[in-house]
């Protein structure tokens, strides 16, 4: 039987977790067994910036950050949880790829 990998990404933790924990609610109803949600490397995108609008002036600056969390799920192909994945509400910060492994 084949397997889906669900890959999770989004730069609020807690909406994340919500989705990923619905996900493993709707497979242990359906009676499938996953292997995940796996936390993989969060990546951080870094920007700093002077404070100063003009350029000149103090040496002061702005260090701004943006955390970027993924997860993992691996799960069997079954129809009726795949169903239920799909029809979830997922919010726009959050993005979700589905893959089909054999």
């Amino acid at each position: 039987m084949p397997n889906v990998r669900v890959k999770l990404n989004s730069i609020d933790i807690e909406m994340l977790n919500n989705i990923c924990n619905s996900i493993r609610e709707l497979a242990k109803k359906s009676g499938v067994v996953i292997s995940g949600p796996i936390p993989l490397p969060t990546k951080k995108l870094k920007v700093t910036t002077r404070k100063s609008p003009c350029g000149n002036g103090t040496a002061t600056f702005d260090r701004f950050e943006m955390r970027i969390h993924r997860r993992l799920i691996d799960l069997p192909a079954n129809d009726k949880v795949l169903h239920g994945i799909m029809r979830l509400q997922i919010p726009k910060n959050v993005s979700m790829k589905i893959e089909v492994k054999d």
